[in-house]
């Protein structure tokens, strides 16, 4: 019997074998108490076993050769035993979600971040009273269940299909997660699945969208490169979201980042929220990068004026893009002057002003 094994009885359960093993206070221990109790009365009694033992063995020194053969095979049994328990001990705490968390009377919570139009990272935080309610719901199913995170994938009404169930065990608090055909919407729920499909959940997550494949910018590495994207994690991961900011991912990432997340007006009331009267700068203008490749020894032309090649053949150039509408031809010619193809372009900028709105920075409602 040992703590981890008792960690998967529920509170009722320690207390009726702490009646039984009659362990004064019982009722009023709570269950780490319990397990503590448990764990120390059975280490007395089998100490006290031992001490009975040793008296018989120093007088029966002289024992037939027949007694020896009959007591080998539960000596050999011995080992064997604490290797089952050690073995059931790992099974326990591999399904044991909340194992290894500091958060025992926090609040629930499954938070997921968009690292890159592949990638996924939840990251969550759960308690034992949740991962007993989750054994006590299921009953018989518990035996057979597994953890697992399970993905959704969003549809444009915002209606989720569950795309997959990923097994996970316990001693951990995140996991990365491949998705796929990026842009996409995506949610996900931790919880235990068992093995008629009934699924108990324990958290759900925030809603996040992947980027584009050819974004401009990929977003990897862990906490530390985190902090340097950190505004565009919060970005994909639904922290702008129109429709509300996930609690948990806010709370989450301003813990590990020690700095707030957000639009100025979520966050501006620090240090320095009313100082000066300065009047505020901001302007906006726009390129557009036209690129291509064509046969190495071609002669490319964008708008009349030759583009140079890169050894490969391909090529990119940076023009500027005014405020109307215009056609930008790109024709390329073979060497020998023989095949010519043309391709064009058509771009229009139309770029609004609107009225500022200036808040009364007193007004904290």
């Amino acid at each position: 019997m040992t703590a981890a094994t008792l960690r998967a009885h529920t509170a009722k359960d320690l207390a009726q074998m702490a009646r039984d093993r009659g362990i004064a206070g019982w009722h009023s221990m709570r269950k780490e108490e319990l397990i503590r109790a448990l764990v120390r009365a059975a280490r007395k009694r089998s100490q006290a076993a031992a001490r009975s033992e040793a008296p018989a063995s120093r007088n029966g020194s002289a024992r037939p050769q027949a007694k020896v053969r009959r007591d080998r095979p539960a000596a050999l049994a011995a080992p064997r035993n604490r290797e089952i328990a050690k073995l059931r001990d790992r099974v326990a705490m591999a399904k044991n979600l909340s194992a290894n968390q500091s958060n025992s009377d926090g609040e629930d919570r499954l938070v997921v971040m968009v690292r890159d139009p592949y990638w996924l990272h939840a990251y969550w935080e759960l308690n034992q009273r949740s991962i007993d309610r989750a054994q006590a719901a299921l009953g018989q199913r518990w035996h057979g269940s597994r953890p697992v995170l399970r993905v959704f994938r969003l549809g444009d009404d915002g209606t989720g299909e569950v795309e997959r169930d990923i097994t996970i065990h316990g001693g951990v608090r995140n996991w990365y997660v491949d998705v796929q055909n990026p842009p996409a919407q995506y949610r996900m729920e931790i919880g235990y699945a068992a093995e008629d499909g009934v699924f108990f959940c324990l958290a759900r997550s925030n809603t996040v969208s992947t980027p584009a494949a050819n974004g401009a910018e990929a977003v990897d590495g862990n906490w530390a490169d985190v902090a340097e994207n950190a505004d565009r994690i919060f970005a994909m991961s639904g922290g702008y979201s129109p429709h509300g900011v996930s609690r948990e991912l806010r709370e989450l990432m301003e813990e590990r980042l020690q700095r707030p997340l957000g639009n100025p007006m979520q966050t501006r009331y620090g240090s320095g929220a009313a100082a000066g009267g300065e009047q505020m700068q901001f302007a906006v203008d726009a390129d557009v990068i036209v690129y291509g490749a064509a046969s190495r020894n071609s002669h490319v032309t964008m708008q009349g004026e030759p583009v140079p090649l890169r050894d490969d053949g391909t090529f990119a150039v940076r023009l500027p893009m005014p405020d109307r509408r215009q056609v930008i031809p790109v024709v390329a010619s073979s060497s020998d002057g023989v095949e010519q193809r043309t391709i064009i372009l058509a771009v229009e900028r139309n770029t609004k002003t609107m009225e500022p709105v200036v808040r009364d920075v007193t007004d904290r409602s």
